[in-house]
């Protein structure tokens, strides 16, 4: 267990609150060229310069302020190696605690004024190498709202508590306290449901996925008529939002099935997947009664690191499971991607 948890969430909810007012108010004051710049691009995703703003906060707030009550190693993309040890000195070995942070989730759409993006962060019991997403114990989600946006919310959950969550009125900086609460359609007809693709290398496959299975549990479109819809949101985070929040019944990232087959649309070149960090808040979505899995239907885990390709599926509730699982892993299965 995590030692006094509810002071450690406190300190979090105070750091989300900086990243998110500092890349708000670097969002405001810079120019869109600057920010959507490639500062940094290796095997990994490319970092922007937006993502340089939240990382100087990041690790000065950790090392000052957590750090001395919860010796940690802190992994996140963009520190040198992927990790760092605090208080600085300590071994691995000595640290209490693991924290997996996104420190901007959803940063194509933040510095192009498209769509929130999301601080995601997850806390573990330190199992050193053998830490794994299932282990989170503590996780906190909060939006960075574009700068024409005045509501923003924030989203936490233990692994003994429910979720909670806190609507801040950016205008007049009061907060409240709201309920969200997963879709209880028992279809997906009529609401939102997504496969992800995102991006160039195997769309045209997860298109055609993606209508298989529709087609399949909703029949073939009425004329003049839309069964159901989708949203492209390139956010992970903000993609369990939207189910937790009820307003998507059903999501599918199945991008590391394409890796893991070799399969990809024929001259092109399957690119990057969701990684741990993505989905280090997955936590907040059971605990508000989100059903995952990952891209094979077994229980939703992952390793805790910054590097592997993880897939995952959200349904809404069980019935919404129900219509769909079935058919979209027998898709999956006569695809060869099973």
């Amino acid at each position: 267990m995590i030692p006094d948890a509810p002071r450690l969430l406190e300190l979090l909810k105070t750091l989300h609150g900086e990243i998110r007012d500092t890349v708000v108010a670097a969002c405001e004051q810079s120019a869109l060229d600057d920010l959507s710049g490639v500062a940094h691009d290796d095997e990994g995703d490319t970092i922007y310069a937006v993502d340089r703003v939240s990382e100087a906060v990041l690790v000065e707030f950790f090392a000052a302020q957590i750090a001395p009550r919860w010796p940690l190693v802190l992994q996140a993309e963009g520190l040198p190696g992927g990790l760092v040890l605090l208080p600085e000195g300590i071994s691995q070995e000595e640290a209490t605690i693991r924290v997996l942070v996104d420190p901007i989730d959803g940063t194509r759409g933040l510095m192009y004024q498209k769509r929130p993006a999301w601080v995601l962060t997850g806390v573990a019991p330190n199992r050193g190498t053998n830490t794994r997403l299932q282990d989170i114990e503590l996780a906190l989600m909060t939006e960075i709202p574009l700068v024409k946006q005045h509501l923003c919310d924030m989203l936490w959950a233990s692994s003994t508590s429910p979720s909670e969550a806190l609507r801040l009125n950016r205008l007049t900086g009061e907060t409240r306290p709201i309920t969200l609460h997963a879709s209880r359609a028992s279809s997906v007809a009529h609401g939102f449901a997504t496969v992800s693709r995102f991006f160039p290398g195997v769309r045209e496959t997860l298109a055609a996925i993606d209508e298989a299975v529709m087609r399949h549990v909703l029949g073939p479109p009425p004329p003049g008529k839309a069964q159901c819809f989708e949203d492209q949101y390139i956010s992970s985070g903000g993609q369990l939002y939207e189910l937790i929040a009820g307003h998507d019944r059903f999501i599918a990232d199945l991008r590391p099935l394409f890796k893991a087959t070799g399969t990809t649309t024929p001259g092109t070149f399957q690119g990057i997947c969701c990684h741990p960090y993505d989905l280090c808040t997955a936590l907040v979505a059971r605990q508000a009664g989100v059903i995952l899995t990952d891209e094979r239907g077994q229980p939703f885990d992952g390793p805790f690191d910054i590097e592997a390709d993880v897939g995952w599926i959200g349904y809404a509730n069980e019935a919404i499971r129900t219509q769909i699982e079935p058919v979209l892993l027998a898709e999956l299965r006569q695809r060869g991607l099973l």
